[in-house]
């Protein structure tokens, strides 16, 4: 049944003839894209997070879904928009995975909006020798771009273009095809003498003019050049953007690395010194050091005390002395003391062994940090950036400022290039002249709050007395990679808090149960890495045992509970909830899962009924969100949505790659999710899908015909296979078997097809970077507010916690980790169909549709504008 934010069913309208452009029917057509659906919530991160923040993914105010069919409203259409243009996109400097999802965007982009596109091949190299280095690009020629590390166009760093000779003949060049518009990807050196290009522009035309290289004609159709910069640089050292392309795939490869690592030096007992890059930035590093619990990481923002030679070997032999058969030093390259002296990874190898006398090995990651394929992040966040770097060059005047398009939480915005620039070299300078406070400030709260977790984590010992509090942890429902991460972070913060900490096995029944035991610092040891859950989960809701759960809450003494799991309810559950049943006479969606099927969103809610009736239960409670669908009210990411996202991305690559030597072949592909779309959307985006089928935009038979039809034109193209993404539970009669039949039939003699259901694949594996740190942050703030709310409802020796405020949701918003009330979010949440009513995910689909060439129209009235970096939002992160 329709809901907020579901689209009721409209009528297939009359029919298309095959190969007919599509315009935008609502919830129609490829449903890679579609773009009726909620308008949701503007979102976070951060990568990741910061990650993800993320994660891992920003709300991109380009393109509103819900107006999406419609008229733009104060602009022309956006296939116009470009129409008489010409864009140049080049990629300078270091190469960076995710350049290339970038280059991809910005040519289909500029191609939609009808401008010319050109490469230009070997960075500003290719724009001063001209020639064959500036081709024309064409749809097709970024076919199968986007699982490709490093820069297919090459890049190269030019002495020509630093002279005036070198900018002159750049100029001659780009006049003589009429390109007026400059796409940059590269780090501050590239993107500075772009901006110094386009401030001289006027005066290199009077110049070739009077040397009789151009004609005035020419000069005058080229009066002035528009410059927009894309940061592509894996040590993530440009200010003004929370990450840059390819950073993420660079904590890839070394958390990759370490893990392998990890394994030797275990066999061994031996301890393990990794450098890795970051000659003037410590991110990769710090980063690092939180993703795999390094014992100590050396950064050239903090540089250590003068007595770091005691504190270091205090440090490993602690660690040994608890059991430890190992030991992990990250050193950033460029890491120095508080005299500015280098401290390399040889100096610290020295040290140990004449110190401790333990059998060290020195690994030095080098440019493999650069190699491999693209994180699902960095491929998302170079398509986002694409996009909204030809629309801020189509849009821009002789008056507009160069400008950068950077991250800001889960948000695309422009910056004035210069200004990022020059902050960029103001920390430099501070590390340069000792004032390293200055140097973490200007970095941003974003890593001066990785920093400060890190040096909880590692550097802080649990103090002799006891705060006299006892805190309980639990994973409910599936298991989702980051838990372990998450729990780590809790026990170790907490015993540093003085309290004691409990670890509860099997969820709410192993509460029932008394399946709870206390445990260690050190027991916890080793676990940042590990997928799945090592305190086991089980989908059992806690209503059927409120006696032995507040039994076993008063036996055991415990004054909070901590709950890491996610939002996955029967109709059990729902009535329980509060939510819609469906209406009468309507028959029920068979379940996938197990009928009892829970977990921590609803097993809190139903915990909060219960206080009514047991006063144990008026204890403080905090949910961590954390499941794969990442479909938790209140929170735009959840704890394991990074790892399966790039677990169904890889397993994308593989099939795309046996399509494309098989010729004519088109892949069905099933992602789990429940009714959440967000996996099948998010990989679509990641992996170029041509369609992505969700329960969120309402799609019926004539738009299966749309898609097959935009497969068969494209079978015509050098481009002869598919990827089709499926939801789970897009639909309950459109199923993946059925979606394949309609498929093959459609497409014999023009194409074949495969199916593949990814299944619990998508649950299994080591946790990302985004994963890792993100359930480290999540744990070291829950614990911080727990400790607080205990407090607070301490009356005399006794907790007594029944207001709303004291069970609460940490949740990932816009930029910002924020606690909210779970019996708030219930007006928030389709409880039905176990998803938010808004998700801000949702707003990224049109990309999606415009890059598998579907003709669609755009509303651009609602962009990204440009903003001053000092008045920039704070990073997600800044309440950690």
């Amino acid at each position: 049944m329709p809901g907020r934010g579901h689209p009721p069913p409209q009528p297939a309208g009359p029919s298309l003839p095959p190969g007919a452009p599509f315009r935008g029917r609502r919830g129609g057509g490829c449903q890679s894209a579609g773009a009726s659906g909620t308008g949701g919530t503007s979102p976070p991160f951060p990568p990741f997070f910061s990650f993800f923040f993320l994660i891992f993914l920003p709300n991109f105010p380009l393109f509103p879904a819900k107006k999406m069919a419609q008229t733009p409203l104060g602009h022309g259409h956006a296939e116009s928009l470009g129409a008489g243009k010409a864009i140049a996109v080049l990629t300078s400097g270091g190469d960076a995975q995710g350049m290339n999802a970038a280059v991809r965007a910005a040519v289909r982009v500029g191609i939609y909006t009808g401008a010319k596109v050109y490469f230009v091949h070997e960075g500003y190299q290719g724009l001063v020798d001209g020639g064959d280095n500036i081709k024309e690009a064409t749809w097709e020629s970024v076919s199968m771009m986007l699982q490709l590390g490093g820069t297919v166009i090459g890049s190269a760093r030019c002495q020509d273009f630093r002279t005036h000779e070198g900018r002159l003949k750049a100029a001659r060049n780009l006049v003589k095809r009429g390109i007026t518009n400059l796409c940059v990807i590269g780090g501050d050196g590239s993107l500075t003498g772009a901006d110094t290009f386009r401030a001289e522009w006027s005066s290199l035309l009077a110049e070739l003019v009077k040397m009789g290289g151009i004609t005035a004609e020419e000069a005058k159709k080229s009066s002035h050049l528009n410059i927009v910069g894309m940061v592509g640089s894996i040590d993530n050292d440009f200010c003004g953007t929370d990450m840059t392309i390819g950073t993420d795939s660079a904590l890839h490869r070394i958390t990759e690395i370490v893990d392998a690592i990890t394994t030797t030096a275990q066999s061994h007992q031996r301890t393990f010194v990794l450098e890795v890059m970051g000659r003037h930035c410590g991110y990769l590093a710090l980063i690092t050091a939180l993703a795999c619990g390094a014992d100590w990481v050396f950064i050239p923002e903090s540089p250590p005390e003068d007595d770091w030679e005691d504190h270091l070997c205090r440090r490993l032999t602690e660690t040994r002395l608890g059991g430890s058969r190992l030991n992990i030093i990250i050193v950033a390259e460029g890491a120095i003391d508080k005299h500015g002296k280098a401290i390399t990874s040889d100096d610290i190898k020295t040290l140990v062994v004449k110190r401790l006398g333990y059998d060290t090995r020195v690994t030095i990651l080098g440019h493999v940090q650069r190699g491999g394929t693209p994180s699902a992040f960095d491929r998302i966040l170079g398509s986002r950036m694409g996009v909204e770097a030809v629309m801020a060059l189509l849009e821009g005047t002789p008056d507009t400022p160069a400008c950068v398009v950077s991250l800001s939480g889960n948000q695309a915005v422009r910056l004035p290039l210069m200004e990022c620039v020059q902050l960029t070299k103001d920390v430099t300078t501070a590390m340069n002249e000792g004032r390293f406070d200055d140097a973490l400030k200007l970095r941003g709260r974003s890593f001066q709050n990785n920093w400060n977790v890190y040096k909880l984590l590692a550097h802080i010992r649990p103090p002799s007395t006891k705060s006299g509090y006892t805190l309980a942890v639990l994973n409910v429902g599936a298991p989702a990679a980051g838990m372990n991460a998450a729990v780590r972070s809790t026990v170790r913060i907490g015993l540093i808090h003085g309290h004691q900490m409990l670890a509860v096995h099997d969820g709410f029944e192993g509460l029932a149960y008394g399946k709870v035991e206390e445990i260690s610092w050190e027991r916890v040891g080793g676990w940042t890495g590990l997928g799945g859950s090592k305190l086991g989960t089980k989908r059992t809701l806690p209503k059927k045992y409120f006696e032995e759960i507040s039994t076993n809450i008063s036996n055991f003494g415990i004054h909070g509970l901590i709950i890491i799991g996610g939002f996955e309810v029967s109709g059990e559950a729902v009535a329980a909830g509060g939510g819609q049943l469906p209406a009468p006479g309507t028959p029920p969606t068979p379940p996938r899962h197990p009928p009892d099927t829970p977990q921590a969103f609803t097993g809190s809610l139903e915990l909060m009924e219960g206080r009514a009736k047991y006063e144990e239960l008026c204890i403080p409670l905090c949910i961590i969100p954390a499941t794969v669908s990442n479909n938790v009210p209140g929170s735009d990411f959840s704890i394991g949505a990074d790892t399966a996202l790039n677990t169904i991305t890889t397993t994308c690559d593989r099939i795309k790659q046996s399509a494309a030597g098989t010729k004519r072949r088109v892949f069905i592909i099933e992602t789990m999710g429940g009714f959440c779309g967000y996996l099948a959307t998010m990989a679509g985006l990641a992996a170029g899908a041509d369609a992505a089928y969700i329960y969120e935009e309402h799609f019926n038979i004539r738009d299966l015909q749309v898609n097959v039809e935009h497969l068969t034109e494209k079978m015509k193209t050098t481009v002869k296979r598919g990827l089709v993404l499926r939801n789970e539970r897009c639909n309950e009669n459109y199923t993946t078997d059925f979606i394949y039949n309609v498929y093959s039939e459609e497409g014999k003699g023009i194409f074949d097809c495969r199916k593949n259901v990814l299944g619990h694949m998508q649950q299994g594996g080591t946790p990302t970077p985004f994963d890792r740190n993100f359930g480290t942050k999540m744990g070291a703030k829950a614990v911080a507010w727990i400790t607080g709310k205990i407090k607070e409802c301490s009356r005399h020796g006794r907790i007594f916690a029944n207001t709303a405020d004291s069970a609460c949701l940490l949740g990932m918003r816009k930029r910002s980790l924020v606690f909210q009330p779970i019996t708030e979010l219930k007006e928030q949440t389709d409880f039905e169909h176990r998803i938010p009513k808004e998700q801000w995910w949702l707003k990224l689909r049109p990309i999606l549709k415009i890059l598998a060439k579907y003709n669609i129209e755009l509303d651009t009235s609602e962009k990204a504008h440009l903003e001053h970096i000092t008045r920039k939002g704070i990073s997600l992160e800044s309440n950690i």
